[in-house]
């Protein structure tokens, strides 16, 4: 009676069916109905059940469903057996895919999100069980489908005019007639920031907020407990937080440093909170302020060793992002996008004649937050592991006035009108934050998932060009 734990792929995406293990002898059996450490080696997604539900049967032929709910189900029989069948109900290509199967005690079944789930009772007394990953709220509705639509054609054993079905379910409506269910939305924090904007430019459809409402962006305060609670999180699938607190030397000011942890440590464990309690996958922006920049090309795995305040922050986000079980954590370095920056400075300066002095003993790449949004893109699109990677522009390790020099030259302006200093020169008599000398990041981890990394040169020519 015992058998090999495994799982099986359907016809319906995510849906799994998992053999189970049965040992049995002359007073009954025994299985592990659900082993989360073995289930989820084998491909069962960690979906965090928070209910479990029982349904007895009565009597042979109750037939229930077919019932379509926003969260994961995971199903069994305790005692008994049921003819199960599935019908896809997702809005997308899969639509109306259909899946058929009988349970016993040696059968499970993984329900992902939005396909509709139904049963009929083989036997009398037979105990349905069932974990999902949400709790029930009486009086919602959700979509369904009539037990008898002929698109589905599922093969009931009993004949329905034969079996015990509730009226509700009997009103049910045909496939034609059902509104797919739609996936879970995608949310920008930070959405008027430089990133936020080019993130939205790779997901046209998300919801937007930042600290501040503007047009489309809704204000939300991560720090404010009411406002928060609020918030409707269970609605969405991704959370990509492109809000922080950049100002590097006023955060090291009494009202700069509480602003700083406040944006860049508190507003992250909140979130990192919020993906563990609504099974979303976090996305997170952190910086080459991390380390110390002693090394001269830094890894995912570099120990932290912030030099400043906003680099403490900024670790401590990370740390706490860290603990979500699903998350995505971008390292970055030298940040250009839409709005005043580095680059755009120099520009003017170049357009005003201007024969400005810059740091030549920083060294680190570019980072256009194009290219940052397009990498976090591919990351969810691919289904990347979760983890901590590194985004930079790609090519040559330069200081900053080297990339000035740059832009200088592609203005029009000899790369001469640039004058090379010494950090010790630029801070002296100033009250300035510590910066890391070496901010390269070793670009392996990302491009192993297939991500090419676009060269920074070339990028900030077109970026120059475009004004």
């Amino acid at each position: 009676m015992t058998t090999e734990l495994a799982v099986e792929t359907t016809p319906i995406p995510g849906l799994l069916v998992v053999r189970l293990p049965v040992h049995g002898d002359s007073r009954g059996w025994f299985k592990e109905n659900w082993q989360r450490a073995k289930m989820t080696a084998l491909g069962l997604p960690d979906f965090g059940p928070v209910q479990n539900n029982v349904s007895y049967n009565a009597t042979k032929g109750a037939t229930r469903g077919i019932h379509t709910e926003p969260w994961d189900k995971y199903v069994a029989v305790a005692t008994g057996r049921v003819f199960a069948a599935w019908v896809d109900m997702r809005e997308g290509n899969s639509f109306g895919a259909t899946f058929w199967i009988e349970i016993d005690e040696s059968v499970a079944v993984f329900v992902p999100r939005g396909v509709g789930n139904s049963y009929q009772a083989l036997e009398d007394g037979t105990v349905y069980s069932y974990l999902v990953n949400d709790h029930f709220v009486p009086g919602k509705a959700y979509p369904a489908l009539n037990l008898a639509d002929e698109t589905a054609g599922i093969p009931w054993p009993i004949p329905l005019a034969e079996a015990e079905i509730s009226e509700k379910d009997q009103r049910n409506p045909r496939l034609a007639e059902v509104t797919p269910m739609r996936p879970r939305k995608t949310l920008v924090v930070g959405a008027g920031g430089q990133l936020g904007r080019a993130l939205l430019a790779e997901f046209p459809d998300a919801d937007r907020v930042d600290l501040v409402a503007g047009e489309g962006i809704a204000a939300l305060d991560l720090t404010d407990a009411d406002a928060v609670a609020a918030w409707p999180w269970g609605d969405y699938g991704v959370v990509l937080n492109a809000a922080a607190y950049t100002a590097v030397d006023i955060a090291e000011t009494p009202d700069g440093r509480a602003t700083c942890w406040a944006a860049n440590a508190t507003a992250p464990a909140t979130l990192a909170r919020l993906a563990a309690e609504h099974r979303f996958t976090l996305v997170h922006v952190s910086s080459d302020y991390v380390f110390d920049g002693t090394v001269e090309l830094h890894t995912e795995t570099e120990p932290y060793s912030p030099l400043s305040v906003y680099g403490q922050s900024k670790a401590a986000g990370d740390i706490a992002v860290g603990l979500a079980p699903r998350h995505y954590l971008l390292r970055t370095s030298w940040v250009i996008g839409d709005g005043g920056n580095f680059v755009r400075t120099m520009q003017k300066l170049a357009g005003n004649g201007v024969a400005p002095t810059v740091v030549d003993d920083q060294y680190g790449r570019l980072t256009f937050t194009s290219e940052l949004a397009r990498a976090i893109k591919h990351l969810l699109d691919v289904e990347a592991p979760f983890g901590t990677y590194n985004v930079t522009g790609a090519g040559a390790v330069l200081s900053w006035a080297s990339y000035a020099q740059q832009v200088y030259e592609l203005s029009g302006r000899p790369r001469e009108d640039v004058t090379p200093i010494t950090t010790a020169e630029y801070v002296a008599g100033k009250q300035v934050a510590p910066r890391p000398t070496h901010s390269a990041l070793d670009l392996t981890k990302i491009e192993s998932t297939g991500f090419v990394p676009r060269d920074a040169l070339e990028q900030l020519a077109e970026y120059v060009a475009a004004g």
